[in-house]
């Protein structure tokens, strides 16, 4: 059994109640964006519970070896990968503080699989989509302006809903909306608004009526929602995933973040070289968006095709 380090038993109310208060400590001292540290919180929590529900007061690494096994029952590679590296973080944090051992060091995640993990749409199917909603109202303006938008300029759907009104600006003789793209603090990237991006957005802020440049691009139209709402992630991927569920494109592997890959799929298409596409969907590393070019060139060439008999 592992002990605290520098913590007498006699001085805890329980172990766990002593993990939670750790756990809460951790996080308020990392140095990390709202969203890193809201999915670490949501991975220590699920791991905490896990030590509860087997009532593990003192766990070694055994039990952390064991959770990575439970949670491959139900989660995805990339999720459990997450959840893993907040648990390796956590007691990396613990050890440097001299309160218990780092018993996750080193434990490893999962491969992911090769390539993309959502399927995109082809250029008809993207038309499909679009034509089927019906624009005769103001959810249908903006349902239509929103998905138009994400797969002109494979935004994705965290950018989407922290654009505001005010965003939408000139620069260089071209409309662009400014973002605040993954892991940054201020809206210092942009992406291109083509006329057939930009006309359904100020079709939809029309019908709205007067807005300020503060104001969410987006908002929530229903009769629960008056004023202006901000749309949340999760309202824009029912959103999304209604619409695809109308023009029966939506399966498992065709979701909102489909609309991304669509995008960079059908610049490629178009003839976008692969820098303008890693401009466009602001990858980090070029790597990323090779892949792209590797599925079309791969079915498209593919060596299976020069084997004759």
């Amino acid at each position: 059994m592992n002990e605290l380090i520098t913590i007498k038993e006699q001085e805890l109310i329980t172990a766990k109640e002593k993990l939670n208060s750790l756990l809460v400590k951790f996080l308020n001292e990392l140095d990390v964006s709202t969203l890193t540290k809201t999915c670490y919180e949501k991975g220590l929590k699920r791991f905490l519970s896990y030590l509860e529900q087997k009532d593990i007061s003192y766990p070694s690494r055994e039990y952390v070896l064991a959770y990575k096994n439970d949670l491959k029952e139900n989660l995805k590679p990339s999720t459990i990968n997450l959840y893993l590296s907040a648990v390796r973080r956590f007691f990396s944090w613990l050890e440097g503080n001299k309160i218990y051992p780092d018993i996750a060091k080193g434990v490893k995640g999962f491969k992911r699989p090769k390539g993309y993990l959502r399927n995109e749409l082809k250029a008809i199917q993207v038309r499909r989509l679009l034509d089927g909603i019906d624009k005769s109202d103001i959810i249908g303006l903006r349902d239509y302006a929103l998905i138009n938008l994400m797969v002109r300029t494979g935004l994705r759907s965290i950018e989407v809903i922290n654009a505001n009104v005010g965003d939408i600006e000139s620069k260089g003789g071209e409309m662009i909306l400014k973002i605040k793209g993954k892991g940054r603090d201020e809206k210092d990237d942009f992406v291109l608004l083509t006329d057939e991006s930009y006309n359904p957005l100020m079709d939809y802020l029309r019908v709205r009526g007067k807005v300020n440049p503060t104001d969410s691009l987006f908002i929530a139209h229903s009769n629960n929602h008056n004023g202006n709402k901000r749309l949340t992630t999760r309202s824009v991927r029912r959103i999304v995933a209604e619409r695809l569920k109308d023009t029966g494109l939506k399966n498992d592997k065709t979701t909102c973040h489909s609309l991304r890959h669509t995008a960079g799929s059908l610049a490629i298409e178009g003839g976008a070289n692969v820098i303008q596409v890693k401009e466009m969907l602001r990858h980090s590393n070029i790597n990323t968006t090779m892949i792209y070019v590797h599925n079309q060139n791969r079915i498209k060439f593919g060596a299976e095709k020069f084997i004759k008999f």
